[in-house]
């Protein structure tokens, strides 16, 4: 089955939805800074470089089903939250605008958990309906993606529309019963790198790819909250900017000074160190065979932060690539079982159908 991704970044949804079965023949992907690392790591796929403003539907291929998180900065409960009537909120309207004119079998729509915030409320439920009118039964939910596999805290809202000519509505899969923890995913890296200087990348001179960390200070507000999960907790949740990457699992957690004050715990200060970008990418559940490709190790990290987890999205695409299977399934076993009637039979149906819809036009005209 075939699939189309809109607003891609790095990959981590389309990756997702690669390991359940799907091919994903087109993305879309406007930020330079993230071509070489898309199109090293799926060299099949047609990247299209410009903004999804410009791009008509007609240079979209049909497929099965069309992917994507459209911007999230404008729902984020940490940001402006200008929501719909931010340029990047109403980018929405443009992935609608894909879905009303190539009309897929499915869609989903990954998002913040802000967009679900009260004052959102009216936008959101438009949103929605835009998404009915065009076509589709919708089923949406705020999820953990530490219960689908990924040792994490990240909460993010899905939406995934069946098109109603299948008569059926997404149901989304049951949380898995073990939750993984830092330990089961970064505990067998050693020693990670510093990052040269201004933050430039060490390149080649790493003996694991990506492994190395953003230097610099922490800011008033990164030192107001405790920024350390232990060995056996998931993750806080991997966010788009270095310098509020998690600290290392190795340091102890932080020392509370007052409400809004912590410090590094006295005596231990050279145990805290951000997560290197490969552990964040491990975190998001990237194979290490995934390499980042970046000048800027803040680069590295935005990709990664904006990035859906790649076991998560395989466990949504898994339960969408099986009833999408099912259902064609049925169809083929359906029409086998017509192909096999006697054709005097065939004639016979055939015929009973149509006088049936005759009567049924009659009794409207009638009416």
């Amino acid at each position: 089955m075939k699939v189309a991704s809109l607003f891609t970044g790095a990959g981590g949804l389309d990756l997702g939805f690669e390991k359940a079965g799907f091919d994903i023949i087109w993305a879309n992907e406007f930020d330079s800074a993230i071509w070489e690392t898309f199109e090293k790591n799926f060299s099949e796929t047609k990247l299209d470089k410009r903004s999804i403003v410009d791009i008509p539907t007609s240079d979209v291929p049909f497929v099965d089903g069309i992917i994507g998180g459209p911007p999230c900065q404008s729902w984020s409960e940490a940001g402006a939250g200008r929501g719909i009537n931010d340029k990047r909120g109403q980018l929405f309207f443009e992935y609608i605008r894909m879905l009303e004119d190539k009309q897929p079998s499915f869609f989903l729509a990954e998002n913040v958990s802000g967009i679900l915030h009260p004052k959102h409320k009216d936008a959101f439920n438009n949103i929605l309906k835009q998404f009915e009118d065009v076509g589709y039964n919708i089923t949406y939910k705020l999820l953990n993606v530490n219960d689908y596999g990924v040792p994490q805290d990240r909460f993010r809202v899905i939406i995934v529309g069946y098109h109603k000519k299948l008569g059926k509505k997404f149901e989304f899969p049951e949380p898995q019963k073990y939750k993984p923890v830092l330990k089961d995913a970064i505990y067998d890296l050693r020693l990670a790198k510093p990052a040269k200087d201004k933050n430039k990348t060490n390149g080649d001179g790493l003996k694991i790819p990506n492994h190395e960390y953003m230097n610099g200070g922490f800011s008033t507000i990164y030192m107001s909250r405790n920024r350390v999960r232990a060995w056996d907790e998931p993750s806080f949740t991997i966010q788009a900017g270095g310098r509020h990457a998690p600290i290392h699992p190795q340091a102890p957690k932080m020392k509370f000074i007052s409400q809004n004050e912590r410090v590094f715990m006295p005596g231990k200060e050279n145990l805290y160190r951000r997560l290197s970008v490969r552990e964040c990418a491990r975190i998001q559940t990237f194979p290490d065979d995934f390499i980042f490709y970046y000048t800027d190790i803040a680069d590295g990290y935005k990709m990664i932060g904006n990035a859906v987890p790649v076991k998560f999205a395989y466990s949504i695409a898994k339960k969408i690539f099986s009833d999408l299977s099912t259902l064609k399934n049925n169809s083929q076993d359906e029409q086998a079982a017509f192909n096999e009637i006697d054709e005097k039979e065939k004639v016979g149906l055939i015929a009973h159908i149509n006088l049936i819809k005759s009567l049924v036009i009659s009794a409207d005209s009638a009416g």
